[in-house]
C-alpha cells in the first residue's frame, strides 16, 4: 500500500483549537468482518489489533472524570470486540449517550443474533453504513451479498422500533461517494434514500450523514494507484470552505485507538498524527488529570476533506 502521509504533511491548512470535550470517539479494533474500498482505518477481517481489558476500564473512568457526554464507538466493526456490550452496559448505565458506527452486515455474524435487541434494550443510537440505496453500487464497494444483508439488518432494526418517530431509537445512515468525488446535497439526497427506501423495503430512518472519503489508507493508496491522488487534492482545496472551520468535529471530540493514545481525529489516528503535546505521545490516563481546551489541533493536507463544499463529520455535511 502506498505512503499517503508524506504527500499530505506539508499544508496550508488553517491553524485550529479545540473547545470543550464533549465526545470520546473510541477505536475498539481494526477487525471488520469487510474489507471496503474506501474505508480509512484499512480494516478487515484479518487485523488482530483489539483494545485491551485495562483499556476499556480507562474509557470509563475518563468518561466519568471529564464527564463527557457521548462515547462513539467504531473500528473496523466495533460490535466483533468481545467486551463490545459489556462496554456499552456500563456507559450507558453511566447515562452516557453511546452512539454505535455498524456496517449493519456484523448483525448477522457468529453470535451476533440478538445484537440489534441488546442495542434497543441500552438505547444505543446506530449510524448505520449504506453507501448507496441500489444493490449494484453497494456489492461493488463491499462485495457481492452485502445490499440484500444490509437491507435485512435494517429491517430487523425497523422492527425493535429503530428510525420511528417517537420511539427514542436512532437510526441514521450513512452515505460514502463511490469513487474520488464530493458527496451530494446531503438534504435532496436524504430525500431519495427516505423515498427508495421505503417504497422498495418499507424502510425507516432518522437522518443520511453525507462523509466525503479521505484520502488516506486504503483510498488514498488507491488513488496514487490509479494517478488520481493529486487531482482529488486539488478539488478537494478548490472546494474549501472556511464556514465549515467552526464546526468540524476535531474541536469537540477527540480519537482514542485501540492501545488508548489519543488523536485529534479518527483520520490522524490512522495517519499515525497524534495530539501535539510537548511531553510524549498522549495518552487516556492522561485525561485523568488534565482536559484538552484551547489546545492546538494538528493539521494537514487531508483536513481539507472535512472543509470541502458542504463539509464532512462524523454526523454528516456541516452545511446544508
Amino acid at each position: 500500500m502506498h505512503a499517503v502521509l508524506p504527500l499530505l504533511q506539508a499544508t496550508g491548512f488553517p491553524a485550529l483549537h479545540r473547545g470543550k470535550l464533549d465526545t470520546l470517539q473510541v477505536n475498539l479494533g481494526y477487525r471488520c468482518n469487510q474489507s471496503c474500498l474506501h474505508c480509512h482505518v484499512n480494516a478487515g477481517p484479518n487485523r488482530q489489533e483489539m483494545m485491551d481489558e485495562e483499556t476499556l476500564e480507562l474509557v470509563l473512568r475518563v468518561l466519568a472524570a471529564r464527564r463527557i457526554g457521548t462515547l462513539d464507538l467504531t473500528g473496523g466493526a466495533p460490535e466483533i470486540h468481545r467486551q463490545f456490550r459489556d462496554l456499552v452496559s456500563k456507559a450507558t448505565a453511566m447515562g452516557v449517550r453511546v452512539m454505535d458506527r455498524c456496517n449493519l452486515t456484523v448483525l448477522f455474524e457468529h453470535g451476533q443474533d440478538d445484537l440489534a435487541g441488546f442495542m434497543a434494550g441500552h438505547d444505543v443510537e446506530v449510524v448505520a453504513s449504506l453507501p448507496c440505496y441500489l444493490q449494484e453500487n453497494v456489492d461493488q464497494q463491499r462485495g457481492d451479498g452485502t445490499f440484500d444483508k444490509s437491507v435485512a439488518a435494517l429491517l430487523q432494526l425497523n422492527a425493535l422500533g429503530y428510525g420511528h418517530e417517537g420511539s427514542g431509537l436512532i437510526l441514521n445512515l450513512v452515505y460514502n461517494p463511490q469513487g474520488p468525488a464530493l458527496p451530494p446535497g446531503q438534504i435532496a439526497l436524504q430525500a431519495a434514500y427516505r423515498r427508495e427506501l421505503s417504497e422498495r423495503f418499507g424502510i425507516v430512518f432518522n437522518q443520511l450523514f453525507t462523509m466525503t472519503n479521505m484520502p488516506i489508507q486504503r483510498f488514498g493508496s488507491t488513488l496514487i494507484s490509479r494517478g488520481q491522488f493529486n487531482d482529488y487534492m486539488r478539488m478537494l482545496k478548490e472546494s474549501y470552505s472556511a464556514a465549515n472551520l467552526d464546526n468540524v468535529m476535531c474541536r469537540n471530540l477527540v480519537s482514542v485507538d485501540w492501545q488508548g493514545y489519543l488523536y485529534d481525529c479518527d483520520f490522524n489516528q490512522q495517519l499515525g498524527l497524534a495530539l501535539p503535546d510537548e511531553k510524549g505521545r498522549p495518552h487516556l490516563r492522561d485525561l485523568l488529570q488534565t482536559g484538552l481546551g484551547g489546545n492546538p489541533i494538528r493539521v494537514a493536507d487531508h483536513c481539507y476533506g472535512c472543509t470541502a463544499g458542504q463539509g464532512s463529520s462524523c454526523g454528516g455535511a456541516l452545511h446544508n
